[in-house]
């Protein structure tokens, strides 16, 4: 049997600033998908991390389905309309059009979607990151796919020593998708490169080499680029496939213990180590740090099960306490040299008034 999973995420309106939706705005999301269920969408979740709502959908209808889009945008809305209500912060922050016409990507929301045929036994894992971009993904996928010491499957396993193809995106390049696929392990170096370079070159999928079939899908929007100024970070999303032809779950959970350092944290203009929460956390200190959760189902035609909190157990307790001091060694440093992002990055927030009235007082 062919599904569809299909992930779509937005920040709609948070308690206290940047810290946690309510309860009411996410029932309001909930009321609205709920009367598609069984017609539109064969089952969903939904979840929070930080200030933002994710929406995991199974159909089968394929990827880039109009009325699935516009059902999540509807949903958004409706949140949106709560979060007013409220009184909660940024409502409808991540909404960057005033209407969908069809198809979310571009309008703010980040996107995830697969379409695959079902396994005997099909798991898969949701991530969901919170006060960062969508190269945060790009160490883990590296590592958790083409790097034996995280995923031992590619040095025990036949069909995952074949490695696996990533499509690698140029999320610089505005006017259309310019895309790169390279193999690991015979480009892994021609991978690395790429992936160095977080805030533009993205993972956006990853294949199987030994069977063709898709193993993972991020999202890769920059609000940035749409809204041509900073309106928040871009929170992305993904979609792994585990077992079997794939790495197994802990293989693809492993990198997440490294905290490596993100874009991130207050303003989305520093940089701080990404953080494994549980299910439904917040974010506190400095706006931040930037965190991820991972939840993991198994889906079954058409109907997923009950979600698993990967990142709920004593050993990330110890990862997280190590992020923590990685946060606090970084933020002493305030904003002085990598502690904040390249002017790349800020040209879109209020420091270029500030070096504009700045270039006018420089003699010579």
């Amino acid at each position: 049997m062919k599904t569809t999973l299909s992930v779509i995420k937005a920040d709609i309106g948070s308690i206290a600033g940047h810290i946690k939706p309510s309860r009411a705005l996410i029932d309001s999301v909930k009321e609205c998908i709920d009367r598609q269920l069984g017609k539109l969408i064969t089952d969903f979740y939904i979840g929070s991390t930080g200030d933002d709502v994710a929406i995991l959908f199974c159909h089968n209808h394929g990827t880039g389905y109009g009325e699935l889009h516009q059902l999540a945008w509807d949903a958004f809305i409706c949140g949106t309309e709560k979060a007013k209500e409220q009184g909660l912060y940024g409502a409808g922050q991540d909404l960057l059009a005033d209407a969908c016409s069809g198809n979310v990507r571009g309008l703010g929301p980040a996107v995830a979607e697969m379409e695959f045929e079902e396994r005997e036994a099909e798991p898969f894992l949701l991530f969901t990151a919170d006060k960062t971009d969508p190269g945060a993904y790009n160490l883990p996928l590296y590592l958790g796919f083409a790097d034996p010491m995280h995923c031992s499957g590619l040095i025990l396993s036949p069909k995952i020593g074949r490695g696996f193809r990533f499509v690698i995106l140029d999320v610089a390049f505005t006017e259309e998708d310019r895309v790169i696929e390279l193999d690991a392990p015979e480009e892994l170096y021609d991978i690395a490169a790429l992936l160095r370079d977080n805030e533009r070159f993205v993972v956006s999928a990853i294949y199987s080499r030994a069977t063709g079939n898709q193993a993972a899908a991020a999202s890769t929007t920059r609000l940035h680029n749409i809204a041509g100024k900073y309106t928040g970070k871009d929170d992305p999303v993904l979609l792994v496939r585990c077992q079997g032809d794939f790495p197994a779950t802990g293989e693809i959970l492993s990198p997440y213990s490294i905290g490596h350092y993100v874009a991130g944290f207050m303003r989305g203009s520093h940089t701080g180590p990404l953080m494994p929460v549980k299910m439904g956390g917040a974010i506190s200190y400095f706006d931040g740090p930037p965190i991820v959760s991972a939840v993991g189902f198994c889906v079954h035609n058409g109907k997923l099960t009950e979600p698993v909190d990967c990142f709920d157990h004593p050993y990330w307790d110890f990862v997280r306490e190590k992020v923590a001091r990685k946060s606090y060694d970084m933020r002493e440093q305030g904003f002085s040299g990598p502690a904040m992002l390249p002017y790349a990055e800020l040209e879109y927030g209020g420091i270029v008034s500030i070096m504009d009235k700045l270039e006018k007082k420089f003699s010579r």
